[in-house]
């Protein structure tokens, strides 16, 4: 499972020496106050690490280099208590890798209207401190998070929270590797893509391996380790009688088995954060991967189908950002459309895998065949979604960039029985409306996978492509087809 509470980031309060020892004093008092307290927060998954304050260029190139190095720091708050003069950041800025989010605060919420003397002004500096350091941030074009407010507010915490989500899921990429079981599926352009440019964009590597490498694992599989997980499907999920001990498909169990265990052995033994495979390149395999590929995503594995690499590695990083909330995230794909005037809407499966993560009730395990693949029967997990907030983000590339496309969706309990569609079924009604969200999704030459999330924010995916420097474009309740043409418009201009 995915575990970000030893995450770090730290609190860099910035200041100068010209007031003297006893107001520098005071700024190190109240910037630990701070920091303990975004530290003890609630809303704050991860650790929040005070750091001395930074007073001259020297001190600030080397705490900003030194976040560089330190492996469990996955960002930085920067917060000027007093007047810090910016032209002394230019050198540490410049070589901070690491994601920032400028907290525009001050100490005090209220002005003491009746002691307040010039004294308390020169210690209490932010309302032009923090612009300061702001126009250099902007002079340099360096991408940050701005969050305004008294940092004591739930609504502050809140916000850095989020962000600090964002963080760990950026971090999260930084050195991941993903791994292809053979290559994307034929003639296919969307889940195509420059391996070499989103290595060098976004840190992660996909490399292919051959489906042999696999097969040889699985092969190797005891038939002990094999009944003990057999024994764990019988205990979590709804058997279909079949599969049961004595049953006519309980092979087909056995063989969904072998590949669930030699796929995570794979993973495990290599390190791998994500996968991906393509049913037409699947030889040596007796089924196609469904449950395997399911309850591997439920472990926090990115995934998505017919080698689809880009979309395995953004539900990784939203899984990221997701952990220990409520909800879930999971490869998705628009399959087809109910066309009622009166409420149309969007029914999204895959052919076997979907995250069990999504499940509004106990899944069934079941058995039936697949009219593609040319496998035998696999077995898969059968459930309807849950009702409720939700969006889809696909990440395209477009030859000279990289776009995140995020549709904001409702999520709407499934109430048919659905008896010949025996699949993950997940329904939902796009924002602003069916017509305007789909005419501006493929306008804006968006994917038909996606990561399907209920519990990662429309800011937190702009968020996340801004700390990637890549094009993000939103479609909510605001939409509408005039302005989103315009705005892809503007950005290829901007872009190019």
């Amino acid at each position: 499972m995915i575990d970000i509470s030893q995450k770090e980031v730290w609190f860099i309060t910035g200041s100068q020496h010209l007031y003297g020892p006893e107001t520098l004093k005071q700024v190190a008092e109240n910037s630990t106050v701070i920091a303990k307290s975004l530290n003890d927060s609630k809303h704050i998954p991860v650790k929040v690490i005070f750091k001395p304050t930074v007073k001259t260029t020297e001190e600030i190139y080397d705490t900003l280099t030194e976040a560089n190095q330190a492996e469990n720091c996955i960002g930085i708050i920067t917060w000027m208590h007093t007047f810090s003069p910016a032209k002394m950041w230019i050198r540490g800025l410049t070589a901070l890798q690491k994601p920032m989010l400028h907290l525009h605060t001050q100490f005090n919420r209220d002005i003491p209207w009746d002691s307040i003397d010039m004294d308390f002004m020169n210690l209490n500096q932010s309302a032009h401190g923090d612009r300061e350091f702001g126009f250099m941030v902007s002079r340099l074009r360096k991408n940050r998070k701005v969050v305004v407010g008294h940092w004591a507010s739930d609504n502050v915490q809140e916000k850095i929270g989020k962000w600090t989500r964002v963080a760990a899921g950026w971090d999260d990429w930084q050195g991941a590797k993903f791994v292809r079981f053979g290559d994307n599926m034929r003639f296919v352009a969307v889940t195509d893509g420059d391996k070499v440019e989103a290595e060098t964009k976004f840190g992660f590597s996909v490399n292919t391996y051959g489906i042999g490498d696999l097969v040889a694992i699985n092969n190797a599989i005891s038939d002990k380790a094999i009944e003990a997980l057999i024994q764990e499907y019988e205990a979590s999920y709804n058997m279909d009688e079949s599969l049961l001990k004595g049953g006519k498909n309980r092979q087909s169990l056995i063989e969904a088995a072998r590949i669930e265990l030699g796929l995570e052995k794979f993973l495990v033994d290599g390190g791998f954060k994500g996968f991906t495979d393509t049913f037409e390149d699947l030889h040596g395999l007796k089924q196609l991967p469904g449950i395997a590929v399911q309850r591997l995503m439920q472990k926090g594995y990115g995934f998505a189908g017919e080698g689809d690499w880009k979309t395995a590695a953004l539900v990784r990083a939203m899984k990221v950002m997701g952990s220990g909330l409520d909800g879930g995230n999971a490869f998705m794909e628009d399959y087809t459309y109910h066309l009622d005037p009166a409420a149309p809407r969007i029914l999204g499966s895959h052919m076997l895998e979907v995250d069990p993560v999504l499940a509004a009730h106990k899944p069934s395990c079941e058995v039936h065949s697949l009219g593609i693949g040319g496998k035998d029967d696999p077995v898969r997990l059968v459930f309807n979604g849950r009702a409720g907030e939700s969006l889809n983000a696909a990440l395209m590339d477009f030859g000279n960039r990289f776009r995140l496309l995020i549709n904001k969706t409702i999520g709407e309990e499934i109430k048919e029985d659905l008896p010949k569609l025996p699949v993950a079924r997940i329904m939902w009604n796009p924002l602003p409306d069916f017509e305007t969200a789909c005419t501006a999704w493929i306008l804006a030459g968006g994917a038909h996978h996606t990561c399907y999330s209920e519990n990662v924010s429309v800011e937190q995916l702009e968020d996340f492509a801004e700390i990637a420097g890549i094009e993000s474009l939103v479609i909510d309740e605001d939409t509408t087809i005039r302005n989103f043409k315009n705005t892809i418009h503007t950005n290829e201009a901007y872009y190019r």
